[in-house]
């Protein structure tokens, strides 16, 4: 094999740390794991259902590039219904929240092209940025997680074509708040700039209403999935909606690379929406209190932790590489909060895991 043969566009994604984590996991014996965002209740049997009966059925074809009919109608009601004014509104089907991402990016960014991103951010959102040949624009948003607009106004330049934003957040746990989401919503549409939200933890939302920008503006593009509030993870059901135009440009992207989401489990994910998840939630609501309870108790810095399954706070002393590095040979599996920042002096931990686990977490963190 030739070096030459290899993209550079390549070269900008750096392997997750987060698969390093899994692939230790797999290693040890009976390891601690509070690293991956993975839900720890099952699939509720009517999605399970529902999908077996559409493969009994035989509808395992492809489905239309935009998404089974059945499905989109459904998602697209209840858009009309959270967004009345927006007639414009449209809905694709996707592999994953990250497949409608990556459409999008590779539909609206040219090389150059700005995009703004807020730190702590999940881990992929510079890398999409970075393969489609993008210009990440970084804003700190230490030490409360809390989006400062007057900041991103100061940002924008003549190149900014898109900022993404994400609550619940992935890792912070921020949920920001109905005002904060109209300024940045209303600063994205007086320059022009896409404004992308991934709401794909918006099932999770505890002290606070969950609130869209696009309620404020009606060229948001809403990414949103089945993954983190169905336990359908491995699925890669997702879907996304804003406006038409834009819409029919990530479909006819999704035709040439993907074709459709898979069929079976749209049915599944069809299903889904009629199933209420409102006890998963109530639950784990208890699961972070508990342990934001017990951190803080033990001395730990926490901040945002409003919403999705995570925790990320400050570690006590040194850096959060050696914090978790510490961690793991007491068996216990963190992140390192230098995956999903610039900084290195926080990590995160995922209370989606049984009590169980949670105590066996805590009992560690305060010995810590």
């Amino acid at each position: 094999m030739h070096d030459s043969w290899i993209a550079e566009r390549t070269g900008a994604i750096d392997v997750s740390s987060i698969r390093k984590v899994m692939e230790l996991a797999a290693k040890l014996k009976d390891p601690v794991n509070l690293s991956i965002g993975l839900p720890d209740f099952p699939v509720p049997e009517p999605i399970k259902a529902a999908t077996h009966q559409a493969i009994d059925d035989d509808r395992n074809a492809y489905t239309v590039t935009l998404g089974l009919p059945e499905l989109r109608s459904k998602i697209q009601a209840e858009a009309r219904r959270l967004y009345p004014s927006h007639p414009d509104r449209q809905v694709i089907i996707t592999c994953g929240t990250s497949g409608g991402l990556t459409l999008a990016l590779l539909c609206t960014i040219n090389p150059g092209d700005e995009v703004i991103v807020f730190d702590p951010y999940f881990v992929m959102y510079p890398q999409f940025v970075s393969m489609v040949g993008g210009k990440v624009v970084i804003i700190d948003t230490y030490p409360d997680f809390q989006i400062d607009v007057d900041r991103v106004r100061a940002a924008v330049t003549p190149r900014t074509k898109a900022i993404i934003v994400n609550s619940p957040a992935n890792p912070t746990g921020v949920v920001h708040s109905r005002e904060r989401m109209k300024d940045l919503a209303q600063l994205a549409l007086k320059h022009n700039i896409l404004l992308l939200s991934d709401e794909v933890y918006r099932m999770f939302s505890f002290d606070r209403p969950f609130s869209s920008p696009a309620e404020f503006n009606e060229d948001v593009l809403v990414f949103d999935g089945f993954s983190k509030g169905y336990a359908m993870t491995g699925w890669r059901l997702g879907w996304c909606h804003g406006p038409h135009a834009l819409i029919e440009e990530m479909a006819k992207l999704q035709q040439m690379t993907f074709v459709c989401a898979p069929s079976m489990a749209q049915w599944g994910g069809l299903a889904a929406l009629d199933v209420d998840m409102s006890g998963v939630a109530a639950e784990y609501k208890k699961k972070r209190d508990r342990m934001a309870v017990a951190l803080k108790k033990g001395g730990y810095e926490i901040a945002g932790a409003e919403g999705a399954f995570y925790l990320f706070p400050r570690v006590p002393q040194g850096s959060g590489s050696d914090f978790v590095a510490e961690a793991m040979r007491r068996n216990l599996l963190l992140l390192p909060g230098s995956i999903f920042s610039r900084r290195d002096t926080h990590f995160r931990l995922s209370y989606a895991a049984s009590d169980a686990v949670l105590q066996r977490g805590i009992e560690i963190l305060q010995k810590m």
